[in-house]
């Protein structure tokens, strides 16, 4: 087995990250050099490249968790006998976190030691069609674009602008004007400042982390952003949607905005989890996805 020694993961990651993430047909939201960084803080994401595989680790309450390594098909019984060697090191047992299908079926072939799979639904990827986004016909889109037919009659001013760097500038007061609020509601959820700061932190260096957005100015006012970017080759991913909750119509603009600018040529476009969210599960549901992305935790028993 393979000797892994752990570091942080950094911003200069991004080239190491984006040749693995994209060497295979990834479908999982968080399988990009973006949403790892965003949120390495929190979960305390720490990288190791050893004989071509990509380990990842985080941590969360004291837990650690392997993230589904990355490389070759033929690497993975190794890779998984090298992380359970890691693993037993700290005096821990090997456990996985938001793992594709295809690599549940690889802790089931493993030899060494039997894993116990539960699906993580409160993590599954809502997918749906570009196209569906963009038009939003039919009776089940009906009532999305009412709101958005109400938004084009309520605000015909409203700008959909790619973002640059004048953009950026208002989104950054925007997003903060958002927090405070969000705050105020929330006050003990340690999450708002994190995302906050995560968001800020691209917004900053919009131009490194390639990324594709898009943003609603009204009445020279940002009301609305986004920013995503390819995931795999029919698919792009949406990392982070921002509206004014009380402007009618600002969420199914930006969202029918953005695709149809950024993603018009792609099959599918992935809006991550709900987290388990009731509100957000609701919201998510209500665009009728095409697919749900399974994603699955395991431990060694």
């Amino acid at each position: 087995m393979i000797a892994i020694v752990f570091r942080d993961l950094v911003k200069e990651d991004k080239p190491l990250l984006d040749r693995y993430c994209r060497s295979n047909y990834y479908e999982n939201s968080h399988l990009n050099f973006t949403n790892l960084f965003m949120w390495r803080e929190p979960y305390h994401i720490k990288i190791c490249e050893e004989n071509d595989v990509l380990y990842m680790i985080s941590s969360w309450q004291g837990h650690l968790m392997a993230l589904q390594p990355l490389g070759a098909e033929e690497k993975m019984q190794e890779a998984i006998g090298s992380l359970a060697k890691h693993f037993d090191e700290q005096r821990e047992r090997l456990s996985f976190s938001g793992v594709e299908k295809s690599f549940v079926k690889e802790l089931e072939f493993y030899p060494e030691a039997k894993f116990e799979v539960k699906a993580d639904r409160d993590n599954f990827d809502y997918v749906y069609l570009a196209e569906k986004l963009i038009s939003l016909s039919g009776r089940k889109l009906h009532s999305k674009k009412n709101h958005l037919n109400a938004f084009r009659k309520l605000y015909p001013q409203a700008e959909c602008l790619p973002i640059g760097d004048e953009v950026i500038t208002l989104c950054k007061i925007e997003l903060n004007n958002w927090y405070k609020l969000r705050l105020a509601e929330e006050p003990e959820d340690p999450f708002i400042g994190w995302e906050r700061k995560a968001i800020m932190e691209v917004l900053n260096d919009f131009r490194y982390f390639d990324l594709k957005g898009c943003a609603l100015r009204l009445d020279g006012r940002i009301i609305a952003f986004t920013f995503g970017e390819q995931l795999n080759k029919d698919t792009a991913v949406i990392h982070v949607e921002k509206a004014d909750p009380d402007i009618r119509g600002a969420y199914p603009a930006i969202n029918q905005g953005f695709v149809a600018h950024a993603w018009s040529k792609m099959t599918y476009i992935n809006r991550e989890e709900d987290m388990g969210h009731e509100g957000l599960r609701k919201a998510k549901e209500s665009y009728k996805p095409e697919k749900m992305i399974e994603k699955f935790n395991a431990k060694m028993v």
